[in-house]
């Protein structure tokens, strides 16, 4: 009985570290991505010409970085996501401007 309990922990913590492991490389490539398209946002006039869209990317962007660097990977990935959504609104707000 004591090796079954010891057999399940053993499984049930591997597979906490593994999981935890996948939301970091998530977490880290949305962040990535987010920074890519605020930077295509930024060179294509975004500051001036879609303001609200541009400060939204660029916080909740702010705001993903922190949570991940306090670890909190899952909360991160969605803030960065936040953050793509309003750069990739921004930047179709520019090209129907330009």
């Amino acid at each position: 009985m004591e090796k079954r309990i010891w057999k399940f922990l053993l499984v049930f913590f591997l597979l906490s570290f593994v999981l935890s492991g996948c939301y970091y490389f998530a977490a880290k490539k949305e962040i990535n991505s987010a920074e890519k398209l605020l930077s295509d946002l930024k060179g294509e006039g975004g500051p001036s010409l879609v303001p609200y869209e541009y400060c939204s990317a660029e916080k909740f962007l702010e705001i993903s970085k922190m949570e991940f660097n306090e670890n909190d990977f899952k909360a991160a990935k969605g803030f960065a996501g936040r953050s793509k959504s309003a750069a990739e609104v921004g930047l179709s707000e520019v090209k129907k401007k330009k």
